[in-house]
């Protein structure tokens, strides 16, 4: 199986800026778990704020099994994204919000401390269809868009990419204390914007010439807009760019897993 289920405990917590959380996970079995880098997802299984332990069925019909259980009772799930991976352990990044709009995975981790237990279903080859980012092999150049939700995402794509081709990135943050350090070789311009804009950005940008390959994350909306801009008005083809809503303003995960067949 290319995906197992891992039992997790947190390690460590971090605040890396007043909108971001680092959790640290580690597990005996995670020597199994082969992250693919980059923008690598996986599901994230969290206990109802009444339990100790996430209640996740296991085995390869898991995914009716959670849909037809109880949702007060059956583990939150979330995708999230590897920020890095150790030996034994590895790092996710949380966007925690303000107490009144947070949802279960942002108050879980704002409150998360060592000890407390989780569940991933996570790789168990590099190579697997959790890993999004995939530069055709005549790219010349790279072009990023997110936001807060894709920072990790990012920051795991400029390392992967390192010199090997130049980047132009532009990633959307509310609040200027959001603005961290990321990977940035030589041949990487990376934008932020504060209080967004992220379209307008890359609508003025004067791009490189050569080929690219756009990734491009974030609100679905916006994901959609850029994408648009891109092929229609730039003339990029379409299987240069590789587009992930992370979100959708005004929906929650369980909303949107609500609506799939």
């Amino acid at each position: 199986m290319t995906f197992e289920f891992f039992d997790v405990t947190v390690l460590r917590r971090e605040l890396l800026s007043p909108s971001a959380v680092r959790i640290v996970f580690g597990g005996s079995s995670l020597a199994a778990f082969a992250g693919g880098g980059r923008d690598q997802r996986f599901k994230l299984f969290l206990p109802q704020p009444h339990q100790g332990a996430a209640v996740v069925p296991r085995g390869e019909d898991w995914y009716p099994r959670w849909r037809a259980a109880d949702p007060a009772t059956r583990a939150v799930m979330r995708t999230y994204t590897v920020r890095e991976q150790r030996d034994g352990e590895f790092d996710v990044d949380f966007a925690v919000h303000d107490t009144v709009s947070a949802g279960p995975a942002s108050s879980w981790a704002r409150h998360a401390r060592p000890g407390d237990r989780a569940v991933v279903l996570g790789p168990t080859l590099a190579d697997n269809g959790g890993v999004d980012f995939r530069p055709l092999p005549d790219t010349d150049w790279v072009l990023l868009t997110g936001d807060e939700t894709a920072v990790p995402a990012l920051a795991g794509i400029l390392s992967w990419v390192g010199t090997s081709m130049p980047v132009r990135a532009w990633i959307e943050v509310h609040d200027a204390a959001d603005v961290r350090d990321l990977p940035r070789a030589a041949g990487v311009e990376l934008t932020w914007l504060v209080g967004g804009g992220v379209l307008d950005a890359v609508r003025a940008a004067d791009l490189p010439g050569g080929t690219p390959y756009a990734w491009v994350a974030g609100e679905s909306a916006v994901v959609r807009s850029v994408r648009r801009h891109l092929v229609a008005e730039r003339g990029v083809e379409r299987h240069r760019v590789m587009f992930t809503g992370y979100w959708r303003r005004g929906a929650t995960e369980d909303d949107l897993l609500a609506e799939s067949p």
